[in-house]
C-alpha cells in the first residue's frame, strides 16, 4: 500500500472498484486545516477523467502495469490485430481501448499497456506523432484568406479528414499529433 505522498504522473491506482490513471496532481497546504492532494484520474475502461482531492496519509491501492510494444497489423471484425514486436505474439484489442484508431496505418509502433496481473489489455497509446500522406485536397489559392491561420479540409491516407493550411497538396506527408489530431507540420 503506498500514501498520497507516493502519486506522481501516470501512476495507477485502484479508485471505487475502477482503474485509474493519475493524469495530474497538486500537493497543498493551505493556511490553516490540514493538507490535501487534488487530482485528475482518468478511468482506463472509460477513458472519462474526473477529478478528485485525497487527504493527506491517504493509503491508495497502487495497480501494476506494463507497458509492452506491439505493431498495428490490420482491423478485423473483432478489433484491431496488434503483434509484439519481440515475441511476435498476435493479440486482438477492441476499438473502445484505442483512442484515436482512425489515424492507425499499418506497421505503427504503439505501446499497450497491460494490468499485470490478470495480463487483460487496457489502453494502447499512440506515438505523439504519426507521419500521414494527403490522398485528396482542394486546391488552395493565393489571396483566398481574409486572415493569416487559413485551413482547408485534406483527407489523408487512412481516410480520416483534417483540417490543413493552404500550401497543402496531394501528396505531401505531414505530421498529425495523436492527441488533438491536428496537423502539426509538412515532412519534406
Amino acid at each position: 500500500m503506498a500514501t498520497t505522498a507516493d502519486i506522481k504522473n501516470g501512476l495507477c491506482i485502484e479508485y471505487n472498484s475502477g482503474l485509474y490513471s493519475i493524469v495530474q496532481f497538486q500537493h497543498v497546504k493551505p493556511g490553516k486545516g490540514p493538507a490535501f492532494v487534488r487530482t485528475k484520474l482518468k478511468n482506463l475502461t472509460t477513458g472519462k477523467v474526473i477529478e478528485n482531492t485525497f487527504n493527506s496519509g491517504v493509503r491508495i491501492n497502487v495497480v501494476r502495469i506494463e507497458r509492452r510494444p506491439y505493431q498495428y497489423l490490420y482491423k478485423e471484425e473483432m478489433g484491431y490485430v496488434f503483434m509484439h514486436t519481440q515475441t511476435f505474439e498476435q493479440i486482438t484489442i477492441d476499438e473502445k481501448l484505442i483512442d484515436h484508431p482512425q489515424i492507425m496505418k499499418e506497421g505503427i509502433e504503439v505501446e499497450v499497456v497491460f494490468h499485470a496481473e490478470t495480463e487483460t489489455p487496457l489502453t494502447c497509446d499512440l506515438p505523439p506523432h504519426v507521419i500521414l500522406e494527403v490522398t485528396y485536397s482542394e486546391p488552395g489559392l493565393r489571396g483566398d484568406t481574409s486572415s493569416s491561420t487559413a485551413m482547408k479540409h485534406a483527407t489523408l491516407e487512412t481516410g480520416y479528414v483534417i483540417n490543413v493550411p493552404l500550401f497543402i497538396n496531394v501528396g505531401d506527408k505531414i505530421k498529425v499529433d495523436t492527441r488533438d489530431l491536428t496537423y502539426a507540420e509538412r515532412v519534406k
